[in-house]
């Protein structure tokens, strides 16, 4: 039956805000995030390189478009730091430099905002359309977190030459540490002093206000007090200080992206990389406010929703945009109970571009740099990465690297994130060559155990019992046959192998060839090769290959007790009949004649 909710998610929690208590909840949510996100969209404008009223232009459409059509309903899209500064990497490298530092570039840069955008929500939206959310999989945990804790470093640092009112050297693609910072550093002896003062007190507020009452929107008061003490004091007409400046007023010009052919391929992987970055930072907190509110999230809806939040918005001049951290959490902690406070702090947004522009002209640049600068550093976590050290030394291997790539590389952000997805990827391969391999003995509680572990358990020389931890597949086949045959080479009286095969979840065709072979050699030498415990999936691809004929029905077994008794009924037929026959993987079979060894 067709289901009219697939193609329009807002169905299903629109007639939810009929409910008074609903619809006051959402209300009040939507303006609370409002509050925070007008002055937060213009601090990231600025650094994505762009006059910072830009930032409103990407804090309405899609962040309507992204809650109708996305599966979380606490979700705040919109501007995000980290999208904001791999935006500006992304077009300085190809413009060389950005809207805001060299506004003679501004014709080139926006529309190439514009066709950025764009090219992100494609890649989104058929990302979603085609089912293909699990690929941001390939991002483990430990490369997020140490890309996350390096991009907030830079991005906090890039904003020293706004709190101490001087130039940032370069271009916004130049190296950052050694040639953008260090140039900051050098003129710190030139610091605007009232520059300084105005961050420091926009500091202070949002501190104190975070500590003291941090139910109030601590951003905003920050915002509003200092506006209205620069222009009290005509902070910038006597004093020198850089504010935003005229706004236009009124919603931006409704067009289509300029489509750059020769563009296309230049910008399409920082597109791609961006896409899942954004997708990667959006679904974290989606997933993580579900856990608390128990929505259901589905993470090829929310990449539709995501992908035409920047399709419609890179008609609206806006620039990649994606859920953002901070907001989410105030609007689940202000009470959001669907998507339509979303909707509420769209149309604020609205509302402000139209008519309440100039209150926001004496607005200090060093006071939207503090806002950025609280917002990124709340992200710092090293205890994380410490965290998957000690979980897993290869996993925190990747978070390391990933943090210091993502720094040494910085802005260039992508490297710094596709080398710790291509380590990470490399590690996992390593770990899977060489799965534990457990040969097995009787415990006295009647299991078997791994040698290694217990070396007293007797074995049998007849009989290896083994245990492959892992699935076999081109990356560890020859490990697995060079361990059956050191086994055997160290028993020169074995008869039977026994492979207690419960941990093996998939079988390729390199790992099936192997298997073949093995069998065949032992076969040939006098030994058979018995199975235990495999699979459905490791069954049909046996079938279907031939090779569970080759081994035999009688040697596949459903546990490692069904198998090790048919291994000594089988013994006991081999053996002559004036010898004992001990079974010390099996001590419960009891055949004729047989005396218990103590």
């Amino acid at each position: 039956m067709f289901d009219v909710r697939k193609f329009f998610p807002f169905l299903e929690w629109i007639h939810e805000i009929k409910d008074p208590a609903v619809l006051r909840a959402d209300l009040l949510a939507g303006i609370t995030v409002s509050l925070v996100l007008i002055p937060q969209s213009m601090a990231y404008a600025q650094l994505a390189g762009l006059p910072p009223y830009f930032g409103l232009y990407i804090s309405f459409m899609p962040v309507l478009i992204a809650a109708l059509w996305g599966s979380s309903r606490q979700l705040a899209t919109g501007p995000v730091a980290v999208v904001s500064i791999m935006t500006a990497t992304a077009l300085a490298t190809v413009v060389g430099g950005t809207a805001l530092s060299h506004p003679e570039l501004a014709a080139q840069y926006i529309p190439l905002a514009m066709f950025l955008a764009l090219l992100v929500g494609l890649f989104q939206f058929l990302l979603g359309i085609f089912r293909l959310g699990v690929i941001v999989n390939f991002l483990s945990h430990p490369v997020i977190l140490g890309f996350t804790n390096a991009a907030a470093l830079v991005i906090g640092l890039s904003q020293m030459s706004k709190i101490f009112g001087v130039d940032m050297p370069g271009v916004a693609s130049d190296h950052f540490l050694t040639i953008r910072i260090g140039g900051v550093i050098q003129q710190l002896g030139e610091t605007h002093l009232p520059t300084l003062i105005m961050g420091i007190s926009a500091f202070v507020i949002m501190m104190l206000l975070k500590k003291y009452y941090p139910r109030l929107p601590g951003v905003l008061i920050a915002v509003a007090l200092t506006t209205i003490v620069s222009w009290f004091i005509k902070y910038n007409e006597k004093l020198g200080g850089d504010v935003v400046g005229e706004i236009p007023a009124g919603l931006p010009n409704l067009s289509a992206p300029e489509i750059d052919a020769d563009m296309l391929l230049t910008l399409l992987p920082s597109a791609v990389i961006i896409a899942l970055v954004g997708f990667m930072e959006a679904i974290s907190i989606a997933k993580a406010m579900a856990a608390k509110t128990k929505n259901r999230i589905d993470p090829n809806k929310e990449l539709i929703g995501q992908g035409l939040g920047n399709i419609v918005g890179s008609f609206t001049q806006a620039y990649p945009s994606s859920g953002s951290f901070s907001r989410s959490a105030v609007n689940l902690n202000a009470g959001a109970r669907s998507g339509f406070s979303s909707v509420v702090t769209a149309a604020i947004v609205v509302i402000t571009l139209l008519f309440l522009t100039p209150l926001l002209y004496h607005l200090p640049t060093a006071v939207l740099a503090a806002v950025i600068m609280m917002a990124v550093f709340g992200l710092i976590n090293v205890s994380s990465i410490k965290h998957a050290w000690l979980a897993n030394k290869h996993d925190g291997i990747a978070g390391v690297v990933t943090f210091l790539a993502t720094l040494g590389f910085a802005p260039h952000l992508d490297q710094g994130i596709i080398i710790g997805a291509i380590l990470s990827i490399v590690l996992y391969l390593y770990r899977t060559m060489k799965p534990r391999i457990a040969m097995l003995g009787r415990y006295k509680d009647g299991t078997l155990r791994d040698l290694r572990v217990h070396p007293e358990l007797t074995t049998d020389d007849k009989v290896i019992a083994m245990r492959f931890d892992g699935s076999l597949y081109f990356a560890n086949v020859s490990y697995f046959e060079d361990t059956i045959l050191a086994a055997v080479a160290n028993k020169p009286d074995i008869k039977f192998i026994l492979v207690v095969a419960n941990s093996i979840n998939q079988l390729d065709a390199s790992g099936e060839e192997v298997l073949h072979h093995v069998v065949q050699r032992m076969h040939d030498n006098g030994i058979t090769v018995v199975f235990s415990g495999l699979k459905k999936q490791i069954l049909d691809v046996m079938r279907r290959t031939g090779l569970y004929e080759q081994i035999g029905e009688q040697n596949i077994h459903a546990t490692a007790d069904m198998a090790l008794k048919a291994i000594y009924q089988q013994l006991k037929l081999l053996k002559s009949p004036d010898e004992e026959l001990f079974c010390p993987l099996y001590p419960d079979y009891l055949p004729e004649n047989y005396k218990r060894t103590e």
